[in-house]
């Protein structure tokens, strides 16, 4: 008998309120969903009415600057020494250790149903390229696997730091995927904002900032982005991380800000295991959360994400690579829990991050990518509850990992 596809995922659930369904693959793509399918393939997975969803994706993260806790720790737990740290930290960064690294960063992201991640990737004059390069490397090796898109990063500032703005030209010459920008951490907020817009327009490439990352409000610029964004006609090609200050804005100059966000159609990624170790450490009582308002956010019609950004370094002194674990430090920090709240969570570890990242035929419909990860969960409403395990992680059709789940009880 010939096989009439090259993959099928059997009795799966990808809708609570409807029954089990097959699910077929040929050629990286989703070629049908039906139930009881009579087609057959050269491999048949069989989902035991185990969730199947579109495969995570992992929108902010530093590959480069992870799994360096124990070489010099952040003691005050503030980001004033968390970059201090780093910046001391990162000459000594050798190729082959950033590899070294990155790759079991890489490989604990794939193992926990990530098929997709923005890579932040730092370089500056004391440093030169060889994190930048090295993630590079990366996205070639890692191809088929995990999708890499790179980000030329400017961690130190780029007017602040002479010759970082002659490297931030080089690195998109040598094939950045986007343009970063830090505006907080140079000399002026506007003018680090309009270099950064003016190089995405020169490369035609997406923004993504690390963008207003303090307790306090009182030197935002998101509200310049935002209204540079429209003016540049970037509307939908601009996400920014932390954003951590809109929060503490009083409610109607919030509200205004975030009306100017949506407008300028700009994604904005929650970083909570980072906001939260790094927020607010001078406040002696009445500790603040220091997370972006995900809520109001949510609610204006902002597409909202939830992302890992540092792995076990001075910013994040722990991390798994594990979504779900991000997740669920934002259902209570971010008053995510009720009823209403939780449905919308998931989304913002799929296709809300899908979306922010311009991915092209992501999804769980027919003709799009499969990209697929199946749970050991039987209902998508307690993926988030339940942070199940990722039975089989599924890349363009193909598994790039597995985990055999067995539970013994003495009693």
């Amino acid at each position: 008998m010939s096989h009439s596809v090259d993959m099928i995922i059997r009795n799966v659930k990808i809708d609570d309120a409807k029954p089990v369904v097959d699910v077929a693959i040929k050629d990286g793509k989703i070629t049908a969903i039906e139930s009881n399918s009579a087609l057959t393939a050269t491999n048949e997975i069989q989902g035991n009415g185990h969730v199947l969803i579109p495969s995570f994706v992992e929108s902010h993260l530093h590959l480069e600057k992870a799994f360096v806790m124990d070489r010099k720790a952040n003691r005050s737990g503030t980001l004033q020494e968390a970059i201090a740290v780093t910046a001391e930290l990162k000459p000594t960064f050798t190729h082959d250790d950033i590899m070294e690294r990155s790759r079991q960063v890489i490989r604990t992201l794939v193992q926990n149903g990530s098929t997709h991640v923005r890579a932040h990737a730092e370089f500056d004059p004391g440093q030169g390229f060889t994190g930048f390069d090295a993630v590079l490397q990366l996205r070639d090796e890692f191809k088929g696997i995990i999708d890499i898109q790179v980000v030329a990063f400017p961690q130190e500032g780029i007017f602040k730091y002479p010759g970082t703005e002659a490297m931030m030209v080089e690195a998109m010459e040598k094939g950045a995927d986007v343009v970063g920008g830090i505006p907080y951490n140079d000399r002026d907020a506007k003018e680090h904002v309009d270099f950064v817009f003016d190089l995405a327009k020169k490369y035609n490439k997406d923004i993504d900032l690390h963008q207003d990352f303090s307790d306090n409000a009182t030197n935002i610029s998101i509200d310049y982005v935002a209204q540079k964004t429209i003016e540049m006609g970037w509307q939908g090609r601009v996400n920014v991380g932390h954003l951590t200050s809109l929060g503490a804005l009083e409610p109607a100059r919030r509200d205004e800000i975030i009306a100017l966000i949506k407008e300028a159609d700009i994604s904005v990624m929650c970083l909570p295991a980072t906001d939260l170790h790094l927020g607010a450490r001078k406040d002696e009582y009445n500790v603040r959360r220091t997370l972006t308002p995900v809520r109001a956010l949510r609610d204006a019609g902002v597409n909202v994400c939830l992302a890992t950004n540092n792995i076990r370094n001075a910013f994040t002194p722990y991390g798994t690579g594990n979504l779900l674990h991000i997740s669920m430090l934002a259902v209570p920090a971010a008053h995510l829990g009720g009823a209403d709240d939780q449905v919308t969570v998931l989304p913002m570890l799929t296709t809300n991050p899908a979306k922010a990242l311009g991915l092209k035929d992501y999804g769980l419909a027919i003709g799009k990518n499969a990209d697929l990860v199946l749970l050991n969960t039987d209902k998508i409403s307690s993926v988030i509850l339940d942070m199940p395990a990722p039975l089989k992680v599924i890349k363009g059709g193909k598994i790039v990992a597995e985990t055999e789940v067995t539970q013994k009880l003495a009693f």
